[in-house]
């Protein structure tokens, strides 16, 4: 339905009147209109835009759909051979912060969030040498002998690529043999920005992004669903995240398996890059969330990741087009070690408030978007059945 907000901007006088029209009409943008999005401050059109796609997206019926899933993070070193310069979680030089688990610790910390019903782990590390490709086998063997309810999303394509190189194997025979130890999908980090200038500032060597994009596509190949991260507040511009988005959403055209796309903001605690880049403002980053609705239009989820934009953030984002809140999150480190003073997790009960006070329906999902309960406007839960799922996902 087109809203009243979305009715001024089709009016032919607008200057968004050409992409509002494409989007209502089902048509992909173009670079040049995203950067024309991006370069305006009129919220109220680039909410309406995003909102309307969001709806186009989720179809009939779940118009108001917000997804959010019971899980937690495993993070088993921190050490990383390959730190770049907006990182504050892994640094190899200080080893005093430095630590990594052994199988048995991991195993410990697994069960502790198996304890509490969750139905996902999310594990991604550092780079060690010492967690190289059979130390993963051996966790993610474990973890599903023991817990074998539990859905794997475990290392980032910059992982993969590490473990390959310390095993002298290819990507495909690395992701062949995890998903047979029990990989049932990979995150989306290590993205960062595409754009080489950005990343040669930021010192980023690790995975160049031909090859974080290829690693994603043999994943899709053997059946492994992905999702897909940008990094913001590195010095990137409007055009570099038009460009990120663009590639990935070629990508997606060609292999068809990511699920979510997911927009991130850079911490600065503990880094030395603050006075050379400008740090996103809350319209920059719903502008991400707007922005890559319309463009990632063959990504079937965009998410409000609240442990970066926090809570209140996060709600205002689901107008702007995000249809999933990520998790309930059990101890996450990651950007906690940057600086962020979101909280470490929250209660499914605290998620579905923020969800339903936002005016939307609290889904919770599992890891590929099935749907394992629907709850309503005011907060409270009822059960779907059980073989309901989410739209099913574009090639």
């Amino acid at each position: 339905m087109v809203s009243l907000a979305l009715e001024k901007v089709l009016v032919s006088s607008h200057p968004f009147s050409r992409v509002a029209k494409k989007v209502v009409d089902g048509r992909r943008i173009s670079r040049e209109e995203a950067i024309q999005l991006y370069e305006s401050n009129d919220l109220i059109s680039i909410a309406a835009l995003g909102e309307y796609a969001r709806q186009v997206k989720a179809g009939p019926g779940r118009e108001k759909y917000v997804y959010y899933i019971h899980n937690m993070h495993l993070n088993p070193t921190n050490f990383c051979a390959e730190t770049c310069r907006f990182c504050s979680y892994a640094n190899p030089d200080d080893r005093a912060r430095a630590y990594r688990w052994s199988t048995d610790k991991v195993l410990e910390e697994a069960h502790k969030g198996a304890a509490t019903g969750i139905s996902e782990i999310h594990m991604v590390g550092g780079l060690h040498p010492s967690c190289d490709l059979r130390y993963y086998e051996e966790v993610l063997r474990r973890i599903k002998s023991e817990l074998p309810h539990i859905h794997m999303k475990a290392l980032t394509a910059v992982e993969i690529d590490y473990l390959s190189r310390l095993a002298g194997t290819n990507h495909e025979e690395t992701l062949s043999r995890l998903k047979a130890a029990g990989l049932g999908s990979m995150p989306g980090g290590g993205a960062e920005i595409f754009n080489e200038a950005v990343r040669a500032r930021m010192k980023v060597k690790k995975t160049p992004p031909a090859t974080w994009l290829s690693i994603h596509g043999t994943a899709h190949k053997l059946g492994l669903k992905t999702n897909a991260t940008m990094l913001t507040g590195i010095g990137e511009s409007a055009a570099d995240k038009v460009d990120h988005m663009l590639v990935l959403r070629e990508q997606q055209d060609l292999t068809g398996g990511f699920m979510c796309f997911i927009p991130l903001k850079c911490y600065y605690e503990g880094t030395d890059i603050r006075p050379e880049v400008q740090e996103p403002t809350g319209y920059d980053l719903l502008k991400d969330v707007a922005i890559s609705r319309m463009l990632l239009d063959n990504f079937p989820h965009i998410k409000a990741y609240w442990i970066q934009l926090g809570e209140k953030l996060a709600q205002v984002a689901l107008s702007f087009g995000a249809d999933d809140m990520d998790g309930t999150i059990r101890e996450e480190k990651i950007t906690h070690a940057a600086g962020t003073s979101t909280p470490l997790q929250l209660a499914k009960e605290q998620m579905e408030f923020l969800i339903a006070s936002a005016g939307y329906v609290p889904v919770e999902r599992d890891t590929l978007y099935n749907i394992v309960r629907v709850g309503s406007e005011t907060g409270k839960t009822a059960l779907e059945p059980a073989a309901a799922s989410a739209p099913a996902l574009r090639a």
